[in-house]
């Protein structure tokens, strides 16, 4: 893709109104924290959430599914054996795999596991905050528990040499989320800070990925306009909640409440460069 910032409005929101028409499933292989908020935030987008963890029978599920999402937040090795049956067989179909690599630079377990994901799966997304990212792609950060305590100081570099060396679209979230797909990167900057005080909004964000990845087959697209969309709706929630608490009800309604003229008007996602 050649991003055309002056088209951005339009393209984020034709892709809502193309999930709100097609409600793509999304598979989630994901943690015990989250599993509600991302859940109902799919359902929120219009897209149908399914949450199949047993190893009998993700394989079957992902076969239904428009996108796989592998969340290990809260791992085992139970868990891990099932996100890789259901994210070879996802490879199999071709239904494009989002990965978020919760607490990779944390404990050798988690580390070992993400290892794993990039050796054995072709992943479509990889999203996660800088320390996750900097320490999966071997470049620095550092995480403490599921929190990055130490990002990386070229987020655009860490992007795109994670994106080429697995093929892939590689995103960091934070203030400024950055983008890669290996040749262009850009940056979204909508979203309030707020969402650091609500646990899951990370892993929400990855929901949100899978849900406009299955419906669109450029991935750095997709990604970004899951990101400025999101974010959107919780720049909308954030102006009437009055703590972290109402602004997480509140991103749901507005997420929902979302109309494609506001999407239009309301995101801001601009070209950084291309590598």
């Amino acid at each position: 893709m050649n991003p055309d910032v002056n088209n951005y409005g339009k393209k984020c929101a034709e892709l809502l109104e193309r999930v709100r028409s097609k409600h793509p499933l999304i598979h989630h292989l994901t943690n015990y924290v989250v599993m509600n908020d991302t859940a109902n935030l799919t359902l929120a987008f219009g897209a149908s959430p399914v949450m199949a963890h047993a190893k009998e029978e993700v394989a079957e599920m992902v076969s239904m599914a428009g996108a796989l999402v592998l969340n290990p937040g809260t791992l085992s090795a139970d868990w891990v054996d099932s996100m890789l049956e259901a994210g070879k067989k996802a490879n199999e179909l071709q239904v494009p795999i989002i990965y978020d690599p919760v607490g990779v630079g944390a404990t050798h377990f988690r580390n070992e596991t993400g290892k794993k994901f990039l050796k054995n799966l072709q992943l479509s997304i990889i999203r996660g905050n800088s320390g996750e990212m900097g320490a999966l792609a071997g470049m620095g950060g550092v995480v403490k528990g599921v929190d990055s305590v130490e990002g990386v100081k070229d987020p655009a570099r860490v992007c795109s040499l994670l994106a080429r060396n697995n093929r892939c679209v590689a995103v960091i979230t934070g203030k400024r989320d950055i983008l890669s797909d290996g040749q262009h990167v850009i940056g979204v900057d909508n979203g309030n800070a707020m969402l650091s005080h609500i646990t899951g909004t990370g892993c929400m964000a990855t929901s949100a990925i899978a849900v406009f990845k299955a419906v669109e087959e450029d991935s750095l697209l997709a990604a970004g306009a899951a990101l400025a969309i999101y974010g959107l709706a919780s720049e909308i929630a954030a102006k009437t909640a009055s703590g972290p608490g109402t602004l997480r009800v509140g991103l749901m309604d507005a997420v929902y409440n979302l109309t494609p003229e506001e999407v239009e008007k309301g995101v801001r996602i601009v070209e950084l460069e291309t590598v």
